[in-house]
């Protein structure tokens, strides 16, 4: 019997997966919108880990129950969530939940807004009529948003104010462009929403 590998220690998390030891408070932050606006590819692109995901490969299960106008090359898609972390400074860390976009795995949203302080919502403008059910329930459930418009490079570009106006978006609530892929584009999203966030618990009438 091999003693020594049988008492060795289990080998912990990798080192760039560590906790910052100056990290004082952390924000529970979800990314939601509709199927395939690159919620994904924004977890990834700004996660200071390794991001997980429960990506799987589309089949014919979602044939004529997933709405893939728009997105017809895509060929799979969250079924659970994606999780990664960014620290924002030395003291707060955001960890990033992004969910499914297909209705049929909204289900899975009540536990993952669980503790969230904020939310995220991607927009693509191809297929802007996706996001309308996805503002409606964050505005159901009271969690404050932001709204990030991702630019897909064969996306038609509309004035954010128009934008706005068929988003039917109060004026308070932010409406930033961005591009999912890039870390800074995407990190500024989240900066955003943490001002967002701050500007509400000042002035609380704001929301």
């Amino acid at each position: 019997m091999d003693f020594e590998s049988s008492e060795a220690s289990p080998a912990g998390p990798r080192h760039e997966d560590v906790l910052p030891a100056t990290a004082a408070a952390a924000v529970k932050v979800v990314i939601v919108g509709g199927f395939g606006v690159g919620k994904t590819t924004l977890v990834g692109a700004v996660s200071e880990i390794r991001p997980l995901t429960t990506e799987e490969t589309m089949t014919q299960a979602g044939v004529g129950v997933d709405d893939t106008a728009g997105v017809e090359r895509k060929t799979s898609t969250t079924v659970a969530m994606d999780f990664g972390r960014i620290s924002i400074n030395e003291e707060l860390v955001l960890y990033l939940f992004g969910t499914p976009g297909q209705q049929r795995f909204w289900f899975l949203w009540r536990g993952l807004f669980e503790g969230a302080l904020g939310a995220v919502v991607l927009v693509d403008t191809r297929r802007l009529e996706v996001s309308f059910d996805v503002i409606g329930r964050l505005e159901e459930r009271g969690v404050p948003f932001v709204v990030a418009v991702n630019s897909f490079p064969d996306a038609p570009q509309y004035p954010l104010e128009e934008l706005r106006s068929a988003l039917d978006l109060p004026a308070a609530v932010p409406l930033v462009l961005c591009d999912a892929r890039r870390r800074d584009s995407s990190r500024d999203v989240l900066m955003t929403l943490m001002r967002y966030l701050h500007s509400l618990a000042v002035t609380p009438e704001a929301s």
